[in-house]
């Protein structure tokens, strides 16, 4: 395709995104797994995303690096405490849903992904924080039926945002 096509299918697209997007980092320590969820969240049009504990600032080189200009469409607030910025993106008109492999998790395809979104996404080794998952609406997980019991938090997250446009865009499939 040309750009000016691939332009097209884009605005497209746009046009029939209505639903709000937003991210919420618990501790997601490692740079390049940040700017990898940056550029994607920018890709599905992700409007903001709450930065907790030690997640690294957006304007970081390192996360730059993977971000590639990325981080310029995505607003973020730093808020050190995940529970906290869980009560702020509720506050905000966010259904905050963990995706999270944890007691009482459901599917990622039964979660309730509808309207204004706020994915919280835990850190690399130890998911997200047990205050987090006390404050957000809901937990989801994502199925794995393979021999690898668990995904890059960065791939973790852009299944996710894709389930939420997905279901935006294809209601009742």
């Amino acid at each position: 395709m040309r750009p000016t096509e691939v332009k097209r299918l884009n605005r497209d697209w746009r046009r029939r995104t209505q639903g709000r997007l937003a991210l919420l980092l618990d501790s997601v320590s490692q740079p390049f797994n940040v700017g990898s969820i940056v550029r994607t969240a920018a890709a599905f049009g992700a409007e903001c995303a709450w930065l907790c504990g030690n997640t690294p600032a957006l304007d970081l080189p390192s996360v730059g690096k993977t971000a590639l200009g990325a981080d310029r469409f995505l607003a973020s607030f730093r808020e050190p405490a995940p529970a906290a910025a869980a009560k702020a993106a509720a506050e905000a008109g966010f259904r905050v849903v963990a995706v999270e492999l944890a007691s009482g998790a459901v599917p990622l395809a039964e979660a309730p992904l509808d309207g204004a979104v706020c994915l919280a996404i835990g850190n690399e080794d130890h998911g997200c924080s047990p205050a987090l998952l006390a404050a957000v609406h809901a937990v989801a997980y994502i199925p794995q039926t393979g021999r690898v019991g668990s995904l890059n938090v960065a791939v973790a997250a852009a299944i996710a945002m894709a389930e939420v446009r997905r279901r935006e865009w294809h209601p009742g499939a």
